[in-house]
């Protein structure tokens, strides 16, 4: 069974999958919420394809980690996703991802979609880093 991250922002929202052991994480592609489709349509054929038993959500929070402004786009998502699917959603601390996708990326001339593409691979691969003991916990994952 896979996990899926989703980097959700105001225009796109970041897409990455895990392998089937939970060791690595790649991206798939980034939704474009102007783009007329139904994303959680677009959801449900990535939870069937890939087997997904669990969504992992970047939530954005400041340095302090506090909420901030972005915070509620990321809940309200959350519980659109628990109430539409069978599987488990957790919120994952962000801070930082978008500005180390912009590091990973330094060099090349990336549209904003694949930087909100890397940073939901940067979101699962810490999560999966995590599951697995290899990092320290950076979120409420109560979610």
């Amino acid at each position: 069974m896979r996990i899926l991250a989703l980097d959700p922002g105001e225009r796109r929202i970041g897409i990455a999958v895990s392998d089937e052991l939970r060791i690595t994480a790649r991206g798939l592609e980034t939704f474009d919420r102007k783009s007329g489709q139904s994303f959680f349509r677009h959801l449900s054929g990535l939870i069937e394809e890939y087997g997904v038993h669990e969504i992992v959500i970047g939530f954005p929070v400041a340095l302090s980690g506090e909420r901030c402004s972005a915070s509620a786009r990321s809940e309200e998502l959350a519980s659109r996703i628990r109430a539409s699917f069978a599987v488990a959603v957790t919120l994952w601390d962000e801070r930082l991802t978008s500005k180390e996708a912009n590091r990973v990326l330094r060099g090349s001339r990336p549209s904003k979609g694949t930087v909100d593409k890397v940073a939901a691979v940067i979101i699962l691969q810490n999560y999966l880093d995590f599951l697995s003991g290899r990092s320290a916990p950076e979120s409420d994952s109560s979610g």
